[in-house]
């Protein structure tokens, strides 16, 4: 099953949902950082939470995700746009922590249980719009829906979620947003609640093979109308040539040290990707930081 989302209106049309499947993008997320697997839990949780927020977006418009708590993990950086392409890192990938109460990964110790939900929208504006929240929980879904609730003024319910198997593989990851339009109705929040507290977590659902479409019925019955189906996938905007631009920001002193060096590397957050320059390549640096002053 390809990975995708769904834009619907549900509860009696006052409230959206959005339903996501995102196993085989957060699979390579963490293929790429080799992340152990409480670490890519959360790293897990935080891309299909941040896919679906740019999914809320329009056009070109895209945003950052930063999850910055007191764990051993450090931050979570997330980036996505309203054309479905998403990449995110953690600081620390290799932490792991196992709640032997539960039998699971804890998604908890390795994020903290205080720090910062930070969100930064690229809308087309001069300027950036940032917002934040504090931390709830350390459990992701919580802290994002807190997010929606105290800096977007949007209650909601976010459910996100990762399956690891014994052999630390990504066999399925997903989950769902449901946001109240305004002026919903006391009536359609029962109904909300009701339709929770009997849902079976996405991922597990997700695993057995149910499609978002399945689960979006599971969850707000067959008269939910789905508005927009979009695909999305791991996407790293990282180039030779956005390092290059960056080499020359830092300076003609900084390019002759690289130089005296024999060379330099950049290696990009997001995907891992290693870009090598050699001393002629920052020698045609170094003239085009010359001409920039």
């Amino acid at each position: 099953m390809k990975d995708y989302i769904l834009k619907a209106l549900a509860f009696n049309n006052e409230a959206r949902v959005y339903v996501a499947n995102t196993t085989e993008t957060v699979a390579e997320i963490v293929r790429r950082h080799e992340a152990l697997p409480a670490a890519a839990a959360a790293l897990g949780r935080s891309t299909t939470a941040g896919a679906i927020m740019g999914a809320m977006l329009k056009g070109d418009q895209r945003l950052t995700l930063r999850i910055e708590g007191n764990g051993p993990i450090g931050k979570i950086v997330v980036d996505a746009n309203a054309k479905g392409e998403v990449g995110g890192y953690c600081d620390h990938p290799h932490v792991h922590f196992h709640n032997t109460q539960t039998g699971k990964v804890d998604v908890r110790a390795v994020v903290g249980t205080q720090g910062t939900i930070r969100v930064v929208k690229d809308i087309g504006l001069r300027e950036l719009f940032t917002s934040e929240s504090a931390m709830v929980s350390g459990e992701i879904g919580e802290d994002i829906a807190y997010y929606f609730t105290v800096s977007e003024q949007v209650p909601s319910v976010v459910a996100v979620g990762v399956y690891i198997n014994p052999e630390n593989q990504i066999e399925s990851a997903g989950g769902f947003i449901i946001q109240l339009l305004p002026d919903a109705s006391e009536q359609t929040i029962v109904a909300i609640e009701a339709a929770l507290a009997q849902m079976p977590a996405t991922v597990e659902l997700l695993h057995e093979g149910k499609t978002p479409e399945e689960i979006l019925t599971l969850l707000a019955g067959a008269d939910a109308q789905i508005l927009e189906t979009l695909p999305i996938g791991f996407h790293c905007q990282c180039s030779f040539e956005r390092f290059a631009r960056g080499m020359i920001a830092l300076g003609e002193d900084e390019i002759r040290n690289m130089i005296a060096d024999g060379g330099a590397q950049a290696q990009c957050h997001f995907c891992n990707e290693v870009y090598e320059f050699d001393v002629p390549q920052l020698e045609i640096l170094l003239a085009d930081a010359k001409r920039k002053k």
